[in-house]
Order: structure tokens, then C-alpha cells, then sequence
């Protein structure tokens, strides 16, 4: 509240009063009604609004922050992972990603109340594994994670695999990108609740690239975001994707479609044919063999050139990508 010496000194600096008129108390009676009616709650309102923008750009600063930190995560690469998307009832949804996120095969265990068929489920992890030499699991960190990080930690001790390692991913907004247009031009002959569990894998490998594909809002960037300015906080947020593009550069060889189209040059269309060459061809070797891309013109590889990294590239004037994890060779987990 403003306290009463405040408002009374400012309007009596402008409004000097006459104690001899005879209209002297009518007018106190005025100046009261109109302080405590009309002007004060005005104030009281101007202020609050003041305070409450403040709160929201700061607010929206902090997420803005912490969804760049997100997004800035280092990836592990040339691993083959396999994604396991947790759960009881409807099972623990399995898939095999090879390093550039393409997807080689599914699987749906139930190791876990009311099925438990563990022993079954160990077997089918051990034949997936086996084939297509997975050197790191990533598991989903929502329902029945813990269970199954106690069963995969029992295969790694049985199976004494140096190579070998898992690790614990968060799940955020793995179920809205699973529902998405995206996931469904992206995977089509995939369920739904398969896709998640490609998600988890993919964003082991590159973050950036899987993290796009979602709206900011359902990642956990911070509490109470439904409560600012949604047009500001959009905006912001969009703003620090295309900034950390720009800076850290997109791995030609990793990079989703959704990517992709942050890179100028590069529009829906055009990521979509590099991605299907990519997945027919193989790993691009260099940047200029992007120029084979169909519908990849000089005008368009000269915009997007300088945005794109080859990792393991054999032209050493190609940038590589951004900084990168590997896994100690002493440990089975990171969290």
C-alpha cells in the first residue's frame, strides 16, 4: 500500500488548499474519494503490471537460458544405441538406432508386473545387442525406469561387455514429438508409443537435432511457463534455437530434417531429400558431397555451407562438429 503521507504530500503540491473558502471541506471530502476510489487502486494496478513484466522477462530470460543449455548438450557419437522407452502394463518399447539416428529394428519387451518375463526379455535384449554390436543403451527416464535400469545393469554384469555401457535420458516431451505430423512423416511405419523410445535413442546422440523437433514448452525448460507472455516467451525461445544453430553448426551426417531447416539455404523440402540420400548412400564424406543432393543447388550449398559439419570427413578444411562425449572405458553408467 502507498502510505497515506505519500499521496497526500503529491496532491497537495498541486492542488493548494484554502482553509478560509467555504468550500474547504467539500473539497478534502473530494480529495479523499478520489484518492482512495480512483487514483490509488490506478497506481496500485501501473505498478503491479510493472512488476509483474519484469518478473516475466526474467522469467523468461531464465528459460530461454536453460533451454540453451539443453540444447548445447555435448552428444555421444559413433555410438549404436539401443532406446528403451520404459513401462509396465504396455511394456518396455525397444529400437536400434545406428549412429547417423536411422533406425535398423524394434522390439516390445515385458520384463516387468503384471507379465514379468524377464528371462524372455533379458534373451531378446541379448540377441539385439549381439547382432548389431550396440556399444550404448539409453533408457527413458519415466515409468518403471528405475526397474529397468536394474534389469539392464544385471545383463551388463552378466555379459562382461568393456564395450558396452547405458546411461539415463530424460523423457520430456518424448510423447508429444511421438504424436506429432513430424514423428509421423519421420516414421510412419512406426506405433506411436515405438517412436518414443527413438526419441530417447536420438537424443543420446545428438540433442540438438532431437530437441528441436519439440515445442520448447514440453521439454522442462522451467516451472510456471504457461504463465508469461506466450508470444514473447515463443520468441525467445526461437531465438536461442537459431542462435545455437548458428554457433555450434549441424552435423550433415546426424542432423534430423527438422534441423536442418534452421540452416539457411536449406527449406522442408530440401532437408528431406539430404536426409533420404543420406539414408541411401551412406555418411556424406565431405561437404561438397551435398552437391549431389538432388535439388541442391550452388546458390543454396553456398548459403548452407558454412552451417554444416562433417565429423570424420576426409577433406581436413571441412569444419568438424561441436565438442563431443565418450564414455569412460571403466564405467557401465552416467547419469
Amino acid at each position: 500500500d502507498i502510505p497515506e503521507r505519500d499521496w497526500r504530500y503529491a496532491i497537495n503540491s498541486q492542488f493548494k488548499k484554502n482553509r478560509n473558502s467555504p468550500l474547504a471541506a467539500q473539497l478534502e471530502i473530494a480529495i479523499n474519494d478520489a484518492a482512495g476510489r480512483l487514483l490509488l487502486p490506478a497506481i496500485e494496478r501501473d505498478l503491479r503490471r510493472e512488476l509483474k513484466e519484469t518478473a516475466e522477462n526474467h522469467a523468461i530470460q531464465v528459460f530461454a537460458e536453460n533451454l540453451r543449455s539443453l540444447l548445447n548438450q555435448p552428444p555421444l557419437v559413433g555410438y549404436l544405441v539401443m532406446g528403451i522407452d520404459p513401462g509396465f502394463r504396455s511394456g518396455c518399447k525397444v529400437c536400434i538406432v545406428d549412429p547417423t539416428g536411422k533406425v535398423l529394428d524394434t522390439a516390445t519387451i515385458y520384463p516387468h508386473p503384471p507379465q514379468k518375463l524377464a528371462a524372455k526379455a533379458v534373451n531378446t535384449l541379448k540377441a539385439l545387442i549381439k547382432k548389431y554390436a550396440v556399444t550404448l543403451i539409453a533408457i527413458g527416464n519415466g515409468t518403471a525406469s528405475r526397474e529397468t535400469e536394474k534389469l539392464i545393469a544385471n545383463l551388463l554384469a552378466e555379459t562382461k561387455n568393456p564395450n558396452l555401457h547405458y546411461l539415463i535420458v530424460t523423457e520430456s516431451g518424448a510423447s508429444v514429438y511421438s504424436a506429432s505430423p513430424l514423428a509421423g512423416s519421420e516414421l510412419p511405419d512406426l506405433d506411436v508409443s515405438m517412436r518414443g523410445a527413438v526419441s530417447i535413442a536420438r537424443r543420446v546422440q545428438d540433442p540438438l537435432a532431437e530437441f528441436v523437433k519439440i515445442d520448447p514448452k514440453s521439454i522442462g525448460i522451467g516451472m510456471y511457463q504457461h504463465d508469461v507472455d506466450q508470444k514473447e516467451l515463443a520468441q525467445s525461445l526461437d531465438a536461442v534455437v537459431e542462435s545455437v544453430v548458428n554457433h555450434v553448426g549441424v552435423d550433415i551426417n546426424t542432423a534430423s530434417p527438422s534441423l536442418l531447416t534452421y540452416v539457411s539455404g536449406i527449406g522442408p523440402s530440401l532437408a528431406t531429400r539430404i536426409i533420404g540420400h543420406r539414408d541411401q548412400h551412406g555418411p556424406f564424406k565431405n561437404r561438397a558431397n551435398l552437391q549431389q543432393v538432388t535439388g541442391l543447388g550452388p546458390k543454396a550449398f553456398e548459403q548452407s555451407a558454412g552451417f554444416l559439419r562433417i565429423r570424420n570427413g576426409n577433406n581436413p578444411l571441412d569444419p568438424v562438429s561441436y565438442t563431443h562425449l565418450t564414455l569412460p572405458t571403466n564405467v557401465s553408467m552416467c547419469r
